[in-house]
């Protein structure tokens, strides 16, 4: 156990906490007091802590939990201003604790928070190193999950599970704890990017990581809506892929080059409409073409690749000028590499493809530079 000597609430001296609670929040402000408020009753005979890592909160539940803060020390705030990410948030949140086993729960109150003495106890007893709250056992029931989502979470585990051999049922649950000493271990190679953080984590162990399931039930949110959008499919195929790859290529970079894959359609398709609809010279219609894919490609990377350094206001107008000046030096790279490759072995697949690769490696590298560059 930590042996850090800190104040509790009543003042008096305690020792350091055996769980930290990570519990990422965006616009929670009404269910944070009530989790707070039921992790206090559950874990009653446990020392404890919750770490609310907030995403800069337009409705304030950064200063909500501040609050809390304030009368009960075992409650921490870290607000995140210019980052995004369930992932990054849960990262940030481990990190940033200081008990030896780690819970990571949602703030929607969906989460079976009754559930967290047992999964401590199969820690602290040593029967496994990562617990999770599985939907797919024997025992879980669902009070708050529709169809519509529970069928792409069923879909996006088997592909999970097929495609990296992860073991566990349910690798897409929010819901686990884990011994901080195993996830430190793997942290350095887990994506701060994306929302499947256990995923990750199971993937990026390799079997290495010993897992019990438990059930629980998955309760109605009570108040704010969730926070999937339809961009996540883009990002569970990318952080698939990136796993795949066993890291040699980062998710964000397989996202930009999925985004440009898109855009190749986009400009193929702009192309044909010019040319057989419009009746435009070709010279016009390819102009129109990359005019249309690179908007395209700009407006998904903002929405996806770059979620957690999305351009706003008046920056968006500034970044897009500048993506449309990167994407046309990386145009003139793709084009002398391509020339220099068939030059050297005169074929025209080859030649092609590491003309696109030279373009897209520029293109992702200068767009971090330029374009969505870190404040």
């Amino acid at each position: 156990m930590n042996e850090a000597i800190r104040p509790g609430v009543d003042g008096q001296a305690q020792e350091g906490p055996e769980l930290s609670v990570i519990v990422p929040t965006f616009n929670e402000r009404d269910n944070v007091t009530v989790l707070y408020r039921r992790l206090e009753a559950t874990l009653a005979n446990v020392a404890w802590e919750v770490v609310f890592v907030d995403d800069n909160s337009p409705d304030g539940t950064w200063d909500v939990v501040r609050a809390l803060a304030q009368q009960d020390s075992r409650v921490r705030c870290i607000r995140r201003i210019g980052r995004r990410g369930l992932s990054g948030a849960c990262i940030e949140g481990i990190l940033a604790s200081s008990a030896p086993y780690v819970a990571v729960i949602d703030a929607d109150l969906q989460h079976d928070e009754t559930q967290l003495p047992k999964m401590l106890l199969l820690l602290a007893s040593d029967q496994a190193e990562l617990v999770v709250g599985s939907r797919y056992i024997e025992g879980y029931k669902s009070e708050g999950f529709n169809k519509q989502r529970a069928g792409a979470s069923a879909l996006a585990t088997e592909v999970a599970r097929k495609m990296l051999r992860v073991e566990i049922a349910d690798p897409m649950s929010g819901f686990f704890m884990v011994r901080r000493d195993r996830f430190e271990q793997l942290a350095p190679k887990l994506s701060v990017h994306g929302f499947k953080i256990l995923l990750d984590l199971v993937a990026t162990a390799h079997g290495d990581l010993r897992a019990v399931e438990i059930p629980y039930t998955f309760g109605e949110r009570q108040h704010g809506e969730s926070k999937l959008d339809s961009m996540v499919a883009l990002d569970f195929l990318g952080l698939v892929l990136a796993k795949l790859t066993n890291d040699i290529v980062s998710l964000r970079f397989i996202l930009f080059a999925m985004v440009g894959g898109i855009g190749l359609v986009v400009h193929l398709t702009t192309l044909f409409i010019a040319l057989e609809l419009i009746k435009a010279p070709f010279a016009e219609a390819q102009a129109a073409g990359a005019i249309v894919a690179m908007t395209t490609n700009f407006v998904m990377n903002n929405f996806l690749t770059y979620r957690d350094q999305r351009l706003k206001g008046f920056a968006i107008l500034r970044g897009l000028i500048m993506f449309y000046i990167v994407c046309s030096v990386g145009l003139l790279a793709n084009v002398g590499v391509a020339f220099s490759v068939y030059d050297q072995e005169p074929i025209w697949w080859l030649a092609g493809l590491a003309g696109a690769l030279m373009g897209v490696v520029w293109n992702y590298a200068m767009s971090g530079l330029f374009v969505w560059r870190k404040k």
